[in-house]
This record gives C-alpha cells, structure tokens and sequence, in this order.
C-alpha cells in the first residue's frame, strides 16, 4: 500500500507523468544511464546476470517486492540469438511481479530484415519473434507496450498479436537535428538507396530536396543508379533504416559523387555492421577524398558504439532523450 501511496504522489508531483522503474541488459546499461539522466522519474533497477556451470542462465531480478504496483521497464538487446533467451526469461517474469504496467524497450528488432517467404522452406523469423514477443504475460495494468525504432518493414507491424500493443517510433528526429546543426545545412540533400527507404522516410524528411536511387538487375548483378533528383553541388546525405556490409551505401555514393555531389553522408538508425564491416568505412579505409564526410548511426546496437567510438567518420546519435520520452506513453 505504502508504494502505490508513494507512486500516486510522484505522479501528482510530475503533473501525472510516471515514475518508471527501468531493467536493462547488461548490453545497453550505457543506454540506460543516458536515459535515466534525461528524467528524474526514472529509476534504474538491476539484475544478477548469472550462469550455471552449464551456460544456462541463472538469474535475479533485484528488489522484486520494491516494483510491486509501479510502473516497470525492460530495455533489451538482442544482438545475437544467444543473449536472447536470458532476456525473455526475465521479460516474461517482470509483468508477473504485480506491477502497473510494463513496457519492453526493444531499439532493433533484429529478425526485421527476414520477413518474406520467396519459397516454399523458407522460415521468416520476423515473424517468429514477433510471436515470441506476443505472448509476454500481461500485467496488472494490461498489455505489455513493446517500443520499437524504424522496423526494417512496415507491415511487420501486422505481426504482432493483440495481447502486446507496439509502439513503433523513428530516430529520424534526431538526424534532423543533427543536420540543421551542419554549417552547409542550406546545401543538403537527402538520398534514399532504394524505394524502400523512401517509402519509409520520406514523409518525415519532406523539407529536404530529395533524390532516390534503385537498384538494377545486369547480368548476375545489381547496380546502383540514380532514379530521380539532383544532387550537383550539394552534400547529399544517404539515409536508411540499417547497415549490414555496407555494400549498397558505397555505390549508392560512388553514383552521387559521379553526379555532381560535394560531398556525401550517412545516416542509418541501426549499425549492425556483422564482422567488424564497418572498418571499410574508416578514414583509414578510406583515404581518397571520396569518403564519406559523416556516418551517424543511433546507439540502438551497443555493440557496434563500443567498437566505432572516436572513429571517423562516425558519430552517435543517441535514442535515450526519445527513450525516456516514449516510457511516458
């Protein structure tokens, strides 16, 4: 009784906004720092992060009597499949634990790109953890909130089931930012790689000249060429929801450089660069004058800032701000 007393009067205090009780992995305990220290209604909470002799995790969740009746958070990582099964073990204890509410933080959904079925075997494992994530207990205050940022395809918002509700949000502010902050920010322009990227993302960068570039079919390859726009004299700046080899975000350059462009960045929400992939994009790598004069990525993948941090030509815009935010919806 005491803490739902001390609950309400916090709420009252803050102009009904929630105290929040934030988890995290072991992964994203920089994140959540940040995002506590963007609201003095967050509180972060800890884990014991243990295993048995076996590898199988053995866990505990900390002051378990402490969140009963508050609002609970879990900001998650799932990197790779092994780090995942941990997680879900306590993500699905959390909701059980007689809080008000839960919300799982989740920046990148990492299945997101293997969404289709082109053949008869194939498995769309977007799908499959979209299932996974459906079936978290709900809690005293109903459905768990799942929050995602910019989904590598839109109908992957179809696949959840009505016992969570997804709230997916967009790093895309923070680019805008960052751009209006660039001495040549009357020169950008925005590129898109492909149809997809503009299908998502061009709404939220309408105010910026545009050009889109496609992917064409010779031979036994796939070639970059510019569809539309103009990018002569300007500083054309890539944007796309994540980055795996990095591939396409080269000739995607290679074209608007032979097109006139000044200069040309990225900006990708996920850096997920598998097998350190993002070395090929380092001044060191890139020693010709044709490099890209930015890459900004979000912090959505711990991993890949720890690996890239103070490397040019990298920079790190970090979701917490947003984070913290979103943990009020």
């Amino acid at each position: 009784m005491e803490n739902n007393n001390n609950q309400v009067t916090g709420e009252l205090k803050s102009g009904n906004k929630k105290q929040v009780r934030l988890f995290y992995c072991m992964e994203c305990e920089e994140l959540a720092r940040k995002v506590a220290a963007h609201s003095q209604l967050i509180t972060l909470q800890s884990i014991n992060w243990r295993s048995f002799d076996d590898g199988f995790p053995n866990l505990f969740i900390n002051n378990a009597h402490d969140i009963r009746g508050q609002h609970v958070a879990f900001l998650a990582s799932f990197s790779s499949p092994a780090v995942i099964f941990e997680q879900l073990s306590v993500i699905y204890n959390l909701p059980r634990l007689f809080v008000a509410s839960f919300t799982l933080v989740l920046p990148f959904f990492p299945t997101g790109s293997f969404e289709r079925m082109e053949e008869e075997g194939d498995v769309a494992t977007a799908f499959t953890m979209a299932r996974i994530l459906s079936n978290i207990p709900i809690s005293r205050g109903g459905p768990t909130s799942v929050v995602i940022y910019d989904i590598h395809a839109l109908q992957e918002r179809f696949y959840f089931g009505d016992h969570v509700l997804p709230l997916f949000e967009t790093g895309i502010p923070l680019l805008k930012q960052r751009l209006h902050q660039l001495s040549d920010a009357d020169k950008i322009v925005v590129a898109f790689p492909d149809d997809g990227a503009w299908k998502r993302f061009h709404k939220l960068l309408d105010h910026f000249p545009t050009v889109i570039c496609t992917k064409v079919r010779e031979g036994d390859k796939r070639i970059v060429r510019l569809k539309e726009g103009n990018p002569t004299g300007c500083h054309v700046v890539i944007v796309d929801d994540l980055v795996q080899s990095g591939g396409t975000l080269i000739e995607c350059q290679k074209v608007l450089f032979a097109h006139g462009a000044a200069k040309v960045s990225a900006y990708v929400t996920h850096g997920v660069f598998p097998k350190r992939s993002w070395e090929r994009f380092t001044q060191k790598n890139n020693r010709s004058e044709k490099g890209f004069a930015y890459f900004w990525i979000t912090d959505s993948c711990p991993q890949t800032v720890k690996a890239i941090e103070n490397t040019a030509p990298f920079e790190v815009l970090s979701l917490a701000g947003s984070i913290a935010d979103a943990l009020q919806i």
